[in-house]
């Protein structure tokens, strides 16, 4: 999910090749568009399959991370295609569940793939996650996975989630994470050519340490419940998605994947999911 009038070129990739019939961008991100988890990120053998299932680990370990349980009514922010909320849907029987997402392209495809199972409840609404379209304290839980770094500002986001929770709710977030040394590179780093990167995956703000998100949270009324640095779980992500980039014949996509990667491998980019309790 981005602010309106922003490209989404990361989603113009995948719808494109998703309208072909691609098969492998079927597979690898039909169900979930962000960075998968592997217990043992050593053991991954490289495969879209192992990717696609290393996705859906991931989702569920923010969720878990949120506490979600049976008899929630929860949000779920940037939902793209609507992974998560299957997932959901899979793992549980009495959820009341809403998607939001700017783009109706990937609205339009969470509709039609998801349906709801057994007493759970689903509806996927076009809206701002920095503008909630929804009643002050009308939700247990809000999720966002792997997206909060496109929004206009983390500080909005959190305040509406603040206004959209219940007293004791939840918020589960996974985002990129500067290391804090990342902060002596800027300077290096503005003077580097990231059109590559922005032209692939759109507006990212990048610079946001933990000790920031411990900060908004005391600011926006929140208790951080958990941080946990996934880093390395997450590594075996980025050759699969160079692969399906490689595949579209989209070589700047790849080199920016592989700028990405190497953030990550050097240490100066970390993967965290936090967990925050109202």
């Amino acid at each position: 999910m981005q602010q309106a009038n922003i490209p989404l070129p990361y989603f113009d990739i995948l719808l494109e090749q998703l309208s072909l019939g691609d098969a492998a961008v079927q597979q690898a991100f039909g169900r979930h568009v962000h960075w998968g988890y592997w217990p043992n990120w050593n053991q991954a053998d490289g495969s879209i399959g192992d990717f696609a299932s290393a996705a859906e680990i991931l989702c569920q370990r923010v969720y878990k991370a949120a506490g979600v349980r049976e008899g929630d009514i929860l949000l779920d922010t940037g939902c793209g295609f609507g992974g998560t909320i299957a997932s959901l849907n899979e793992q549980f029987q009495n959820l009341e569940m809403t998607g939001l997402n700017i783009d109706p392209r990937q609205l339009a495809r969470a509709k039609e793939k998801v349906k709801p199972l057994a007493n759970n409840k689903i509806a996927f609404v076009e809206g701002d996650a920095c503008k909630m379209p929804f009643p002050d304290n009308s939700m247990d839980v809000v999720l966002a996975v792997e997206c909060i770094f496109h929004f206009p500002s983390r500080a909005a986001f959190f305040q509406e989630a603040r206004r959209v929770l219940r007293p004791g709710g939840r918020l589960g977030v996974c985002d990129f994470v500067p290391a804090s040394i990342f902060r002596l590179f800027q300077k290096l780093l503005a003077k580097m050519d990231i059109s590559m990167i922005t032209s692939t995956y759109g507006r990212v703000d990048s610079y946001f340490t933990v000790s920031d998100y411990q900060k908004l949270a005391k600011e926006t009324g929140f208790n951080v419940t958990s941080i946990e640095d996934i880093t390395s779980n997450t590594l075996p992500t980025y050759p699969v998605v160079r692969q399906i980039f490689d595949h579209a014949g989209n070589s700047d996509a790849v080199k920016a994947t592989a700028a990405v990667e190497m953030l990550a491998k050097l240490g100066l980019l970390r993967y965290v999911i936090f967990s925050f309790t109202v």
